[in-house]
C-alpha cells in the first residue's frame, strides 16, 4: 500500500523519481526506481499482476488489523515488517545507509509524508469506513498531484486535457460520495481522513523531488533509511496514545505482518524490478487496478456492500486520473 503505491501502498517511498511526473501514486510511498541489477526470472506481467493484488488486498489487510489493534500500532508494524524486508535487502546486496545529516533530514520529512502520516491515517480511517472506500479515496491521489505540481513544480505545466482530467476525478469522487443526496449515510470523518492520505502521497512526492532528486545514493538505500524513520517516527507516538492490548489478536497480527512484508516491504522491491524492466509509465499503471481489487477483496471477504454509485463513481475518479498523465506532445 497504499505501498504506498507507497507509495503501498502503497504504494508505496522516498527516492528521487526519473519521471517528469509527480502526479502517480505509489501505495508504498516510495518513489520508483531503475537500478534494479540483474535480470528478473518471472515475467515483468505476473509480477505486475503480483503487486496489484498486494496493494489492492492492503486496505482489507488494515481493516482486519485494526479490529485487534489501534490503528497506530497497526501503523507501526506495518513499518517495522516493510522496514525489516528492506534491511534483508540491502544485506543481500550490501548496501548502506545514507550518511549524510542533510539526507537523513529530507528522509525523515519524507518518511513522515510519504509513510507514517498517510499510513496512520488509513488505518484511522478505516475504524468508520470500509476498506472498498477507502480503496477509492487512494485512487485520487494522482489528482491531488495534479492539482498541486503546477504550484510547487514551475516545470510542470497544465494541459487541457490534464486539467480535464482533474475536473472530471474530481466528478467522480462527488459521485462515489453522493453529493447529489447531500452526503447521506457518509461517515465524514473517516472519509476526510483517507482524502487527506491520499493529499499526503503528491505532498511528500514533490518534496522528494525539489530536495533528493540527483542524489548519488540508491533509491534502495534511501528507502530503507525512509522506513526506518517513518518507524522510529511511530515507535516514538505510539506508546503515548495507545496502551498494550489486553490479548494477543493472532488474525489482526497476521494481517499486519503480511501488510508490512508483502504490501510495504516486498512491493518496493517488485516495483523497483518493474520499473528498471518496462519504464515508470507503465510501472506506475497498477495504480489503476488497486481500487478494483480493493473493492472485490472488501466486498468477497469481508461481506462490504456498494451502492450503485461506488462503482460508477471510481470509474469516472480512474478515468480522471489516467488523463492528468497525459504528457503534452513535444514540438518538433
Amino acid at each position: 500500500m497504499s505501498s504506498s503505491v507507497t507509495p503501498t501502498t502503497t504504494a508505496t517511498p522516498a527516492t528521487p523519481t526519473t519521471t517528469d511526473s509527480t502526479t502517480a501514486p505509489d501505495r508504498t510511498g516510495s518513489a520508483p526506481a531503475p537500478d534494479v541489477p540483474g535480470r528478473p526470472r518471472l515475467d515483468w506481467r505476473l509480477r505486475f499482476a503480483a503487486l496489484s493484488l498486494i496493494w489492492g488486498f492492503s486496505f482489507l489487510l488494515i481493516k482486519v488489523g485494526t479490529q485487534g489493534y489501534a490503528p497506530f500500532q497497526v501503523t507501526l508494524g506495518r513499518l517495522a515488517f516493510g522496514t525489516a524486508v528492506l534491511a534483508v535487502a540491502m544485506a543481500v546486496r550490501r548496501e548502506g545507509l545514507p550518511r549524510s545529516a542533510r539526507t537523513w533530514g529530507h528522509l525523515a520529512v519524507a518518511g513522515f509524508l510519504l509513510n507514517a502520516l498517510p499510513f496512520s491515517l488509513f488505518a484511522f480511517a478505516e475504524l468508520t469506513i470500509p476498506s472498498t472506500l477507502a480503496g477509492i479515496c487512494n485512487a485520487t491521489s494522482p489528482l491531488w498531484g495534479m492539482a498541486l505540481s503546477p504550484v510547487a513544480l514551475r516545470e510542470d505545466r497544465p494541459t487541457r486535457v490534464r486539467v480535464a482530467g482533474l475536473g472530471l476525478g474530481f466528478l467522480g469522487v462527488l459521485t462515489v460520495l453522493g453529493a447529489w443526496q447531500g452526503f447521506d449515510g457518509l461517515d465524514a470523518r473517516g472519509t476526510t481522513l483517507a482524502l487527506l492520505a491520499s493529499l499526503s502521497y503528491p505532498v511528500g512526492w514533490i518534496y522528494v523531488r525539489r530536495t533528493l532528486a540527483g542524489s548519488s545514493h540508491s533509491h534502495l538505500s534511501l528507502t530503507g533509511g525512509q522506513l526506518l524513520l517513518a518507524t522510529v517516527q511511530l515507535a516514538v507516538v505510539t506508546p503515548l496514545f495507545t496502551t498494550l492490548p489486553s490479548s494477543l489478536a493472532v488474525g489482526p497480527l497476521l494481517a499486519i505482518a503480511a501488510l508490512g512484508t508483502l504490501g510495504t516491504g516486498l512491493a518496493v522491491l517488485v516495483q523497483y524490478g518493474i520499473v528498471a524492466e518496462v519504464g515508470p509509465t507503465t510501472g506506475q499503471m497498477v495504480t489503476y487496478f488497486v481500487p478494483v481489487i480493493a473493492a472485490a477483496a472488501g466486498i468477497l471477504l469481508l461481506g462490504e456492500t456498494l451502492t450503485w454509485s461506488t462503482p460508477v463513481g471510481a470509474a469516472v475518479v480512474l478515468a480522471g486520473a489516467a488523463l492528468t498523465q497525459v504528457k503534452p506532445r513535444r514540438a518538433g
